[in-house]
């Protein structure tokens, strides 16, 4: 039985019109599978005219203008219902969902397809549920004494793989995956016994550690910050955004 970094994977990512999971939106999605390392990735794509102006930064980041979302684009409704099912297929199947900094892509899914669908992630994945593998917080915790950033440009340097097209959904997703398994062969003495769905949970554990870390790291320095310790999935809000 091969380790869980050796055998299937699949890997999603999102770019937005901005930050805010509440009330930012999905202008393009990428579901990346791959039946086993080394072998070739299948990637569906998705581009979405999210029906709002998307901000001149968010775009000097993607490169995906009002224009050609707009041209190019699907409206949102459509393009949500198959992200759910595609989501919801890989978890039926107990393949495990590699996502970088998943409580921001996860929950803003979530929130797209309750604005969208009027449901949750949850209601598309039914009895079955996520088996996520973030490398943000997998790399955080294997390596946490290490200095500098961590972002993926940064995980896919310092891991060897390569990153062609970044803040494209399906290069980030594909390079994602690539640092997960990376991941998985530098710390294989520490990662080999556990199973995917184990990892899972000690990743929300180690999740809400890093972030009551960085929190009391905040107020020492007098900064306002708040650091939501949910994993993979932020908590829903009392009132619809």
């Amino acid at each position: 039985m091969p380790c869980w970094f050796e055998g299937p994977l699949a890997a999603f990512d999102t770019e937005t019109t901005g930050v805010d999971v509440e009330r930012d939106r999905i202008v393009s999605a990428a579901l990346v599978v791959q039946s086993q390392a080394g072998a070739s990735p299948v990637t569906t794509r998705w581009l979405v005219n999210p029906g709002v102006p998307v901000p001149e930064g968010a775009t000097a980041i993607h490169g995906l203008t009002d224009t050609h979302l707009q041209r190019y684009g699907r409206w949102p409704a459509p393009v949500l219902e198959e992200v759910g099912r595609a989501l919801a297929e890989q978890s039926a199947a107990g393949v495990p969902l590699v996502v970088m900094n998943a409580p921001f892509d996860l929950t803003l899914l979530d929130r797209e397809l309750r604005r969208h669908r009027a449901s949750s992630l949850a209601s598309y994945l039914g009895t079955s549920s996520l088996c996520v593998l973030d490398p943000w917080v997998l790399d955080k915790h294997l390596d946490r004494y290490r200095k500098g950033r961590r972002t993926l440009a940064d995980l896919c340097a310092h891991y060897g793989v390569e990153l062609a097209g970044a803040h494209d959904a399906a290069a980030d997703a594909e390079a994602s995956m690539a640092v997960v398994r990376a991941i998985g062969q530098r710390f294989a003495v520490r990662l080999e016994r556990l199973s995917a769905a184990e990892l899972h949970a000690r990743q929300a554990v180690w999740h809400a550690a890093q972030a009551r870390g960085l929190q009391a790291w905040f107020a020492r320095n007098g900064s306002e910050e708040v650091c939501d310790p949910a994993w993979p999935l932020r908590t829903e809000l009392t009132s619809a955004a």
